[in-house]
């Protein structure tokens, strides 16, 4: 809402005030024009609490204004913002009979007006504590349908009197059983089931229907707008201290039920009471279940309660209601709206309470075999993601191979969601070893199948989908590995899974900076674990030891470094002449023909050293810009340079730089200097690497020797 909108409502709304109290014949223009734009003004943009309290006045206190007037002010009535406390005070203050209350037609307005906004009230409080002024006022016809309406939404186990009942029976035999008499009564029943109500609720009764469905949407839309104006447009996490309230108790039935609670004792609190963060840590320990605890999978405040006071006859109850409903699914009684409003809402309460019921994950194993991969198979990769820790083969046979077999015919779409479920799977793994107790004896070898599985997924993605933004969520996998298995309470326990080696050298010649700085930071993080597990003797203690990891294994993963360090650092890209260099996996023909062929392109040129820093086409700019701002740095502070440093640079173009006049740079500085600039610029995966593979040069950068460039060599024997 602009400032310039809420300046034309002001000087509106004073026009209706001042209009109000001159009578019709002493304004000098019709007020009608002036009101109509207010009430468009209104419909477009809402009004603030401010405006919403003045027109409130307006229409509550005596005044001159004609009843269509009044009728078309209340219903325009659209609050930007959460009602005030004092607002539905000046409403209810304006009930009943008397020469200064407005009309009944504007009362049963206002009362209808109340009823729309209820779930916007600041404190709903406010109308429970009115509960006997407003009950006093049923014997009022013109306004009993909004009035019933209102009491049966704010009627709690407090307000169900034996005397209220017993009012409400015999008004509604002096009316002929008026249907929303029965309808209240219906609700006191719920709270006193026991007490006889005689033949009135056998009755038909028309239900409590929302007063206007088109109106509540203006009213979302114009409270979202505001709402992400306010919040420079970032939207604001709805409050989860409060139960679901829909505007109407009795509208359409629903395939989630709300949280209502019928027979609460008298000491008890129920969870529509719950008001606030504060209300519902006090009283948590007397909050009473609702009637059908399955409202937990679509009420925030209910699944707080469940998880933070468990008990096997929640979890049963929340069981037995999905697997009536989850039957229906796989004997072909629902249709497929059903089915996905249900895993909707299913993945809603999985993802909040991090829990994924038994319940679940036997009808998938029922479910997925039978499914053909089509509606919203994103909610079902959310659900699997929560699964607790299993036997991977078990798991994999029973959900996930069906699961991939349904998505086989969209696999290219679906390939990079099935691997960030991977991803989140093994995140939330983590996460729950790390909660336990102990560490159960067949994780180790789950996160390694599952490891294994996903990496030939990803070796497959990253060669039918080559992008970054594929290689990012390959990296995000393994990145998650490296947490499992550097994890202080794991590492201990959970054995290392490289990923696969083409994947590896895919993603180190890759031309995104970034990716080959992820992929180095991966393979340095994992040293730590091969470090430890190579120091440590086999005990009987089921820990990761010396005897976990073959030499052949250890060989593979020191081939990495290797080869990494012979590329960037050594200028002997593709060597395998120190053991255990692989080359790169770069068969030896090959490597001939591209050593004969880059000469011939440029003779200053070698293949060795193309995939050094300088050269490589990942790092050549990175390491050019060091010189540059080393250049710049210089002659800042007052060296004069005659020459500057055309690029790329190599050692012996630093000495001719240093003799003809330009900045004198060692070719150890600068190298270390690339190095300190890319982790600076939040790429520091390749400093880890060399730093945790060569021992001088981490000396080196620690400032307590000098660079050998040729000592190198992969630090674990």
């Amino acid at each position: 809402m602009t400032t310039h909108t809420d300046g034309e409502i002001n000087h509106l709304i004073q026009d209706v005030v001042d209009a109000s109290k001159r009578p019709p014949k002493a304004r000098h223009t019709s007020i009608k024009p002036t009101i109509a734009s207010l009430v468009s003004l209104a419909y477009d943009r809402g009004l603030l609490p401010g405006a919403l309290s003045d027109l409130i006045d307006v229409v509550t206190t005596p005044n001159h204004l004609d009843q269509a007037s009044l009728a078309s002010i209340v219903r325009n009535l659209y609050p930007v913002s959460r009602v005030p406390r004092k607002v539905v005070l000046q409403v209810i203050a304006c009930l009943g009979h008397g020469e200064l209350k407005p009309s009944l037609n504007v009362q049963a307005a206002l009362l209808r007006w109340l009823i729309l906004v209820y779930h916007v009230l600041e404190t709903p409080g406010v109308l429970s504590q009115s509960f006997q002024v407003l009950f006093n006022l049923l014997d009022t016809a013109a306004f009993r349908p909004q009035l019933t309406h209102l009491l049966a939404l704010i009627t709690k186990r407090k307000h169900v009197k034996p005397f209220r009942i017993q009012a409400v029976l015999g008004l509604a035999r002096q009316t002929g059983n008026d249907p929303c008499l029965v309808g209240l009564l219906r609700v006191f029943k719920d709270y006193y089931p026991e007490i006889i109500v005689g033949e009135a609720v056998r009755s038909k009764a028309s239900a409590f229907k929302h007063p206007d469905p088109p109106w509540r949407e203006r009213l979302d839309e114009i409270q979202d707008a505001h709402l992400l104006q306010s919040q420079n447009g970032q939207p604001q996490p709805r409050d989860g201290f409060r139960a679901h309230r829909p505007v109407t108790r009795f509208g359409r039935k629903k395939l989630f039920p709300i949280v209502q609670t019928s027979h609460a004792a008298e000491d008890a609190v129920t969870l529509e009471e719950i008001e606030s963060a504060a209300g519902f840590a006090r009283n948590i320990d007397k909050i009473e279940l609702p009637n059908q605890l399955v409202a937990v999978l679509a009420d925030p405040l209910l699944q707080k309660l469940v998880v933070l006071r468990p008990g096997a006859d929640s979890n049963q109850r929340i069981a037995n209601w999905l697997n009536a409903v989850l039957e229906d699914v796989v004997q072909g009684d629902a249709d497929q709206e059903t089915l996905w409003e249900v895993m909707e809402v299913v993945k809603q309460y999985v993802v909040q309470t991090k829990t994924l019921p038994p319940i679940i994950l036997n009808f998938f194993a029922r479910f997925l075999p039978l499914w053909d991969g089509t509606g919203s198979y994103k909610t079902v990769l959310d659900i699997i993601s929560f699964a607790p820790v299993l036997d991977f083969e078990e798991l994999y046979r029973h959900v996930l191979q069906p699961l991939e077999g349904a998505l086989a015919t969209n696999e290219s779409a679906s390939q990079p969601d099935v691997l960030q479920m991977y991803t989140s799977l093994l995140r939330h793994w983590a996460t729950l070893l790390q909660a336990d107790d102990s560490i159960p004896g067949f994780a180790s070898s789950s996160i390694s199948k599952l490891v294994l599985h996903a990496n030939s997924l990803t070796l497959q993605l990253i060669q039918t989908s080559p992008s970054i933004g594929t290689a990012s969520a390959v990296l995000d996998f393994h990145e998650q590995c490296v947490r499992l298995v550097t994890a202080e309470k794991l590492r201990d326990y959970i054995r290392i899974e490289l990923p696969h080696k083409l994947l590896i050298y895919i993603f180190f010649f890759s031309d995104s900076v970034a990716t080959v700085s992820r992929i180095c930071s991966v393979l340095a993080s994992l040293k730590r674990g091969f470090e430890k597990a190579m120091s440590t003797r086999r005990d009987g203690s089921g820990k990761i030891d010396s005897a976990t990891y073959d030499r052949a294994y250890v060989n593979l993963y020191n081939g990495f470094l290797m080869d990494i360090c012979n590329c960037l650092w050594r200028t002997q890209a593709f060597s395998d002449k120190d053991a255990p260099a692989q080359r790169c996996l770069v068969p030896r023909a090959t490597i001939a023909s591209l050593t004969s062929y880059v000469p011939s392109v440029d003779k200053s040129f070698s293949l060795p050293m193309i995939f050094g820093l300088s050269h490589s086409p990942a790092l050549c700019l990175q390491s050019i810009l060091r010189v540059r701002t080393a250049e710049d740095e210089a002659m800042a502070s007052g060296i004069t340079i005659r020459i500057r440093h055309a690029g790329p640079v190599t050692q012996p173009s630093l000495t001719r730089l240093s003799t003809g006049g330009g900045l004198r740079l060692s070719w150890s500085e600068y190298r270390i200097g690339v190095l300190d600039a890319l982790t600076r610029d939040g790429l520091p995966g390749i400093a880890e690497l060399l730093k945790n593979t060569m021992t001088k040069l981490k000396s080196s950068m620690e400032g307590r020797a000098s660079v050998d460039q040729s000592a190198t060599r992969a630090t674990i024997e």
